[in-house]
């Protein structure tokens, strides 16, 4: 097995110690490979689009002030349908939207908000 060490910031090492106390599991580097195999699993899902896709995408974003998504979406505004934004405690906001489209432009969608590393939360349910 492998060995790579890592530098976290506080929240991430605290978040790191709420995977591995809430999943029950005897250390970081378990919490660690869990975390991994989540993000896998969701890559894998943007990866394997094919065609005409449909499905909701739910983001929380880390600083209402911060405009990335409003650019995000204005350069997806064909794919997107339906679009809720909702204001969070702590200057966050809630992006819940319906979207419909090519696979293609879906998938850089997605890859585009992860890549950013603005989002506290990101998933795609796919229909």
């Amino acid at each position: 097995m492998g060995i790579v060490s890592i530098s976290l910031n506080d929240e991430s090492l605290g978040a790191l110690e709420d995977i591995q106390e809430r999943f029950g599991l005897k250390g970081r580097s378990e919490a660690v490979r869990v975390a991994i195999a989540a993000a896998r699993a969701e890559a894998k899902v943007i990866e394997e689009m094919e065609g005409i896709v449909e499905g909701v995408l739910i983001i929380v974003k880390k600083d209402h002030s911060d405009p990335w998504m409003n650019l995000v979406q204005a350069k997806h505004e064909n794919e997107i349908k339906t679009q809720l934004h909702s204001h969070l405690k702590d200057h966050k906001c809630l992006e819940v939207m319906v979207v419909s489209g090519e696979a293609e432009r879906l998938s850089a969608m997605l890859k585009e908000i992860h890549s950013t590393g603005k989002a506290d939360y990101v998933t795609f349910v796919k229909s």
